[in-house]
């Protein structure tokens, strides 16, 4: 396809990651960091992302959007890219790559759409382009901007029927996968509360291998994401309460990440993280946080 100019709001973890992988393809890629995180600012520099002064000049220039920031404020960026379009009389392409229950993803696409802007709702599965290769289940009326774009670090899967199931498809999915790392954590915090962990570990060893495995392999290394997470686990709960199945596995998830997110551990970024941690190290930190626990 030929070049465009892309906007990655905002430059984190994937976000910057997908930006890179799109200047590696041939693209420009722009994004606007006022407000934004020094973190985000020396990701998106190492990437090679231009920084514009604000979103009425990233609508300006940009051919297409992508929205790939907290589940919190992806209702508040549509707006405010809303209004920058409206003000710049441009339309780019909004993609919304947020891990957002459908509904929210539909309120989204009305504030855009509203706007006069073509808008396509995406949920990324994987991760970020660099460690894998993502896969990007997009739906909406027209997916054909975001299909043109398979291949450039990430796979672009277009899913039929016109409404936001690349959202529905990410929240089944994080369900099982964050969802699993949160009752595995709480399932520890209750054995050391109880004073059962080492002969709980023992048993593990013994019949449970595989899950011990994957408890030894995540759980010590959740807090560094565990803030941004308990807004995806809010809304799996909301989508899971739209569907009519019950929501309280994924309050109680949301409420393991609040912990987490107020241990030591929770300061780290993926990048400097203590790798070395073990359960027996986590689990004991991780519990002395339950008494402010909201859970």
């Amino acid at each position: 396809m030929d070049a465009k100019t892309i906007a990655v709001v905002a430059t984190g973890d994937m976000g910057h990651a997908v930006g890179q992988a799109l200047i590696e393809h041939g693209h420009r890629v722009v994004t606007c960091l006022a407000g934004r995180s020094e973190h985000s600012r020396n990701l998106a520099a190492r990437a090679g992302i231009e920084d514009l002064t604000s979103l009425e000049q990233v609508a300006a220039e940009a051919d297409i959007f992508f929205s790939i920031l907290p589940p919190a404020a992806a209702t508040s960026l549509a707006a405010d890219m809303a209004a920058a379009m409206q003000a710049a009389g441009r339309t780019p392409v909004y993609v919304d790559c947020n891990a957002i229950a459908p509904e929210t993803a539909a309120e989204v696409g009305r504030i855009i759409q509203d706007a006069g802007a073509p808008f396509i709702d995406a949920g990324i599965i994987g991760l970020a382009p660099g460690k894998a290769t993502p896969r990007f289940y997009v739906s909406g009326d027209d997916t054909g901007p975001m299909e043109a774009l398979d291949g450039c670090g990430f796979k672009v899967v277009p899913v039929a029927g016109g409404g936001c199931q690349g959202s529905a498809i990410k929240m089944c999915y994080a369900a099982l996968t964050k969802g699993t790392w949160t009752l595995h954590t709480a399932i520890l915090l209750a054995a050391h509360q109880m004073g059962v962990m080492d002969p709980l570990m023992e048993e593990y060893a013994h019949s449970q291998s595989g899950d011990l495995s994957r408890m030894e392999a995540r759980v010590p290394f959740i807090p560094a994401d565990s803030g941004r997470w308990v807004g995806e686990m809010e809304e799996i709960a909301k989508s899971f309460k739209d569907a009519g199945v019950p929501d309280g596995f994924y309050q109680g998830a949301a409420a393991v990440f609040r912990i987490l997110a107020r241990t030591p551990f929770a300061q780290e970024t993926r990048e400097d993280m203590d790798h070395s941690r073990t359960l027996a190290e986590a689990i004991p930190v991780y519990a002395a946080h339950l008494d402010d626990s909201e859970a």
